[in-house]
């Protein structure tokens, strides 16, 4: 996908810039420190929230969905059992009005909204409503789960898009790389390993720099089906644990590598 210049590029200008803050409590030096040891060029990623860690403050975030919505039932259980105390679905944004993940959000009081791309003429016409609905609900970080469309991300939202993909990336991703696709490439190919992968969204499909990877066997006897199975219940840790670190304020973005900081305890 042609770009006027490279993701490097556009999260160099995008971290190196004073941010004007999006969201209460956030301070415009917030990308300016690396674990604690100063200027060294690794940017925190951008839905930092600068408070003493004694003061506790919900991360906000957006959830996109195409789908059945599991992804995000997962989220919300967690949630829901204090496993991610600090996350708070702010809204869900479907892009077609069957998709059942609109009921999960609705029976828990959660505003939705369909933006469908075939109510747009172009994908940027479709992008610019996306990012209008993220700037109304003032989301913190946005989570594409089960996302079937490509999101032009605006530089003011690098860095606050994530995405869980089901393989190793750099493996069996891309453009058309989704759902059973994913899982038939991997069975074709006669791969031993394979899992998913939680990453910074940019504007090429599968490859932002990446927070977190688990890997799960490739049986003998695995069709698609029982594949996907064994994959999701690898997403079903590995999303929740992104976001664990990321509402910790706990992940570094360094050129395309993405550095995890130790926990910090109030003193």
């Amino acid at each position: 996908m042609g770009k006027a210049m490279s993701i490097h590029h556009r999260l160099n200008l995008f971290f190196g810039m004073r941010s004007r803050s999006v969201r209460r409590g956030m301070d415009s030096t917030a990308f300016v420190s690396s674990c604690g040891n100063g200027g060294t060029g690794r940017q925190r990623a951008a839905v930092q929230r600068r408070r003493p860690r004694a003061t506790r403050m919900d991360m906000d975030i957006a959830v996109l969905l195409s789908g059945g919505g599991r992804s995000l039932e997962n989220i919300l259980r967690k949630i829901e059992s204090g496993d991610l105390a600090d996350v708070n679905v702010k809204c869900v944004l479907a892009s077609k009005k069957t998709a059942g993940g609109l009921g999960k959000a609705e029976s828990r009081g959660i505003p939705t909204r369909v933006l469908a791309p075939k109510d747009f003429d172009t994908t940027e016409e479709f992008s610019d409503a996306i990012t209008s609905s993220l700037d109304e609900f003032g989301v913190d970080l946005v989570v594409l789960a089960g996302w079937m469309h490509f999101y032009r991300i605006p530089d003011r939202y690098l860095g606050k898009v994530v995405n869980i993909h089901p393989s190793l990336i750099p493996a069996f991703c891309g453009k058309g790389y989704y759902g059973e696709r994913v899982h038939r490439a991997v069975l074709d190919f006669g791969a031993k390993i394979t899992g998913c992968t939680v990453h910074f969204a940019d504007n090429e499909y599968d490859h932002g720099p990446i927070i977190l990877q688990r890997s799960v066997p490739v049986e003998e006897d695995d069709d698609d089906e029982s594949l996907a199975a064994r994959v999701f219940e690898s997403e079903k840790l590995a999303l929740p644990d992104a976001l664990r670190l990321l509402a910790e304020d706990r992940v570094i973005i360094d050129g395309r590598r993405v550095k995890i900081c130790p926990l910090q305890t109030p003193r």
